[in-house]
């Protein structure tokens, strides 16, 4: 979508300029961050094909000629196990991102068919509007689609409903303009040229997490976390990146070094691209393991990650 198309949305009057905060929210793997990355038309929050790889609210700012819209990209909503402190800890952010956002945009796939498909007992909870977008169209025919739609209207009273497919930008036009429709009129609340207000860093580690959650099958991704312990911008040369993968227990890291190292040297070389495409410039990534025995399940740990 380019940008002359966005200035098009609304009309060009100091008075009527939009802005507000948007939560992308539902269930894990519907597409969440690939929307945020399609409307951004640039790659912020990570993705892969599993499940639960969202673990913080990631916020992109989208900037128009006569709106501001502040995309929250949010874990997915489902029903954490117990005492797994890190998915009560998803789950609460995402809740926090829907009750603090002006619009709701709610992601659900093509084969919505009961009030399983979709988080209704979180949505009936608040008065803020809400968008429900189909995601995945491309991978559905209409009579699949069109009965989804109308499952979908006898669940909740959304204020539209926009069948999409975040993954070949198809109907971001259409979600845009009811996006837009939805937020409040009022100031900006970042300047036009901030793109997100988490720091270099905070993408660093997602990228690495994300190399992970790339490389490995299901057990060692939701074992692990990253954190960036040196970040050192240079004048000349490389900038330098030391960081540590955080994993459960030794077999695991085990694993994750692989032998002689050579599978921790095929994370670090894949994230360090992944890095240098970010930033934009050459980088020294140096990756440690280190064991820290159950840290899912306790909550000094998870404050310690961030979490």
């Amino acid at each position: 979508m380019e940008n002359s198309r966005l200035e098009k949305l609304i009309p060009d009057s100091g008075s009527q300029f939009r802005a507000g905060y948007v939560a992308l929210l539902g269930k894990p793997n519907v597409g969440k961050s690939t929307l945020l990355n399609a409307l951004m038309k640039q790659k912020l929050a990570i993705v892969t094909p599993k499940p639960q790889t969202t673990r913080h609210t990631t916020i992109a700012i989208l900037n128009g000629k006569n709106f501001q819209a502040i995309l929250m990209d949010t874990p997915g909503i489902f029903q954490p196990k117990k005492g797994v402190r890190l998915q009560q800890s998803m789950v609460r952010k995402a809740i926090s991102a829907l009750n603090d956002a002006d619009v709701l945009v709610l992601m659900a796939e093509p084969d919505i068919s009961s009030e399983k498909d979709l988080p209704i007992r979180e949505i009936r909870r608040t008065d803020k509007p809400i968008v429900l977008t189909i995601n995945k169209i491309d991978t559905v025919s209409k009579k699949v689609l069109l009965p989804a739609i109308d499952a979908a209207r006898r669940m909740y009273d959304f204020q539209e409903i926009v069948p999409i497919s975040a993954l070949r930008a198809d109907g971001l036009d259409e979600l845009l303009d009811s996006i837009m429709r939805l937020l409040p009129f009022g100031s900006p609340f970042y300047p036009p040229d901030v793109l997100t207000d988490k720091p270099e860093r905070f993408f660093v580690g997602e990228i690495i997490r994300e190399t992970i959650f790339v490389c490995y099958g299901q057990e060692i991704p939701y074992t692990t976390t990253v954190t960036v312990e040196d970040f050192s911008e240079r004048d000349k040369g490389k900038d330098f990146i030391r960081a540590v993968i955080h994993t459960e227990r030794s077999s695991q890291k085990a694993i994750l070094i692989g032998r002689k190292g050579e599978a921790l040297k095929r994370i670090g070389e894949k994230a360090r691209k992944e890095i240098e495409e970010f930033l934009g410039r050459p980088v020294y990534l140096e990756l440690w393991v280190k064991t820290r025995k159950d840290w899912r399940k306790k909550a000094s740990d998870l404050k310690e990650f961030g979490y």
